[in-house]
């Protein structure tokens, strides 16, 4: 797998299909090994390069960071692999990157996709997801289902099976690698994420932007995608049925999203 070096850490990445490209940024936790699935409907379509953001997976950290750092990372990576304009899709944590990086090298960005995310500040932030190391691992757990969709009790579990078959699968995600480095690398991402606030500098995104959002979404609420739909001046917002996986829930998302990337 190739590698950017950057100072002190180093960018792990792939490239993957054909066509118009496509930037390709991560949820928290999230590597390019559990995100395959999404990164090859993409691939379908676009030419996409993807990466493990600092301290994720195959790459690495060094020390504590902030948001822009990340969005700083995504822009060195595209300028490695010689892309000056690109298409940008960000999923939860990758979407608050994609903000920061939209609003810091707005002309070159062609089209966005924000989904699942939040803008912070006055716009709202998402659940601050490490205050969870707090609890017991079966408490953190419970809380998790809850979060990823609202709807999700035992009852609505136990009576839909593609939705408990996600939950499945998502746990199985957080309980791989906790060596200390992934460790970690985890605890630097939400400790940055917790202090994610691109609000205010929102109305520099000049290019469309699709705003992606679940109905029963308890990480990143619907009203936060209203608020960065709100704020940047070529935004559309959609909704669609599901939590903060609607992408795997709804049957039209995907196909809509691609769609939007590839107009």
């Amino acid at each position: 797998m190739p590698t950017l070096e950057l100072s002190s850490i180093d960018i792990a990445y792939e490239r993957s299909g054909s066509g118009k490209r496509v930037l390709f940024l991560n949820g928290s936790g999230a590597t390019m090994a559990t995100s395959a699935p999404l990164i090859r409907t993409f691939a379908k379509r676009f030419d996409v390069l993807a990466h493990d953001q600092r301290g994720i997976g195959r790459s690495t950290v060094d020390a504590a960071y902030e948001m822009c750092d990340v969005a700083a990372d995504a822009l060195a990576l595209a300028d490695h692999v010689g892309w000056d304009r690109f298409r940008v899709v960000g999923v939860s944590f990758g979407g608050m990157v994609a903000q920061e990086l939209a609003v810091a090298g707005p002309a070159r960005v062609e089209r966005l996709t924000l989904m699942c995310t939040s803008p912070g500040g006055a716009g709202g932030s998402s659940y601050p997801l490490h205050e969870l190391s707090a609890l017991s691992p079966e408490e953190s757990a419970k809380r998790r289902i809850g979060l990823l969709d609202s709807r999700f009790t035992a009852e609505w579990l136990a009576e839909h099976e593609r939705d408990r078959l996600l939950v499945e699968a998502m746990g199985e995600r957080t309980m791989n690698d906790k060596s200390p480095e992934t460790m970690l690398g985890v605890r630097l991402q939400l400790d940055a994420r917790s202090r994610h606030d691109v609000f205010q500098r929102l109305p520099r995104v000049t290019c469309p932007t699709l705003v992606a959002a679940g109905r029963y979404d308890g990480i990143a609420p619907p009203r936060n995608a209203e608020a960065i739909a709100a704020q940047v001046p070529k935004a559309e917002l959609r909704m669609y049925e599901g939590g903060h996986a609607f992408f795997y829930q709804d049957p039209r998302a995907l196909t809509e999203i691609v769609d939007f990337l590839d107009a």
